[in-house]
């Protein structure tokens, strides 16, 4: 009955196992709703700050910011990598990981070098892992990110841009698409150009600046920026409850269709057991 005792402990682990996954289910299936509703009330004003941006860059102010010059002597480029600080949510951080270290072996392969700014615990140590220099880190984000704290780290990718240090500056973060499905994104981020912002229209636009262009553009480039990281983040957010949600029932049904075969065994093991008693006691009856 040794073989027997061993199932049901396997049993009751792996019903013990399932009561952790289901609950885990719970509060990522109630964490993601929020967090879904937080990324949704941002997309409108990053759309419309990204159309205006875009036809910023067609227009023809008499000041240019920095974050619209090339900066063509440096040699380095800068990545804005974003994470989770928790595991256990399927292979949402490997993919993006995945795409980020793509970008880096084509930016080494080009001759430069790279440095990162890391949002989310596991950003952190996969850049360790692969020897990335890290300007500025970000953890513990937490269910509803600090935008003070966000845009402190940001700031100092930005003035390694300012300064002439980096000669571009990227960004990787999965985008929420839906609940079963959401897809790693790396953007450019600096230099801003038309190109890359793709606005609606052809048309060029101008404006009239109060109290003088260097004010509003640079106080409009410099929020736009922050929005986007703000966005990538809640994006990011929202993908890691869906994609934990989904992996944790996937865990808990795994956890059932185990304890079925493990119950199974026991049954067979039991039946075995049973047998081989009856046929001694059969067999001792038959001798006396």
């Amino acid at each position: 009955m040794s073989a027997a005792k061993e199932i049901r402990n396997k049993i009751k682990s792996v019903e013990n196992t399932r009561k952790i996954t289901k609950a885990m289910e719970m509060v990522a299936a109630s964490k993601m709703r929020k967090a879904q509703m937080r990324m949704k009330a941002s997309r409108p004003y990053s759309k419309k700050i990204r159309d205006v941006v875009g036809h910023l860059t067609q227009a023809n102010p008499e000041y240019t910011h920095g974050f619209m010059k090339n900066n063509e002597n440096a040699k380095v480029s800068g990545l804005i990598l974003v994470s989770t600080d928790k595991g256990l949510c399927g292979g949402l951080n490997t993919n993006v990981f995945r795409l980020a270290l793509n970008k880096i072996r084509e930016i080494e392969s080009a001759g430069k070098e790279v440095s990162a700014l890391s949002i989310g615990t596991k950003a952190s140590g996969f850049l360790s892992r692969i020897d990335v220099p890290i300007i500025a880190g970000l953890t513990q984000i937490g269910d509803s990110p600090d935008v003070e704290k966000l845009n402190g780290a940001l700031k100092v990718m930005t003035d390694e841009f300012l300064d002439g240090k980096l000669d571009e500056v990227f960004i990787c973060y999965n985008s929420f698409v839906n609940t079963m499905r959401q897809e790693p994104i790396l953007d450019s981020l600096l230099p801003l150009s038309a190109k890359d912002l793709e606005p609606v229209n052809n048309y060029v636009w101008d404006y009239i600046y109060e109290p003088d262009a260097t004010l509003v553009i640079d106080d409009l480039l410099l929020r736009y920026v922050e929005a986007l990281i703000y966005q990538a983040v809640v994006e990011n957010l929202a993908s890691e409850q869906s994609a934990r949600m989904v992996a944790m029932k996937a865990a808990t049904d795994n956890a059932g269709n185990v304890i079925n075969e493990l119950k199974l065994v026991y049954n067979k093991s039991r039946q075995a057991s049973i047998t081989k008693e009856l046929s001694e006691i059969v067999a001792g009856a038959a001798a006396v």
